[in-house]
């Protein structure tokens, strides 16, 4: 009798094992992953000639300031 009854419990256990603990593994993996990507966004700068923003990596530095185009800078010099 006791021997069924651990047997029992045993294939209970085995089955609890493989359905519900693979998804608790599954979900914290997919936390873990959706914590760790960012967003990739990109810092926006004025220009110092005409005011647009625009992201710094489309940005042209010069003597220090951040221009949108090669227009603004020659605008800036005059």
């Amino acid at each position: 009798m006791i021997l069924k009854a651990l047997l029992v419990g045993a294939v209970i256990y085995i089955v609890y094992i493989m359905f519900f603990k693979q998804k608790a593994v599954k979900n914290s993996s997919e936390k873990q992953t959706k914590k760790t990507k960012k967003p990739e966004a990109n810092e926006m700068i004025e220009c110092a000639n005409c005011g647009v923003y625009t992201e710094i990596s489309e940005c042209i530095l010069s003597n220090g300031k951040y221009y949108c185009s090669n227009e603004c800078i020659i605008e800036a010099k005059k």
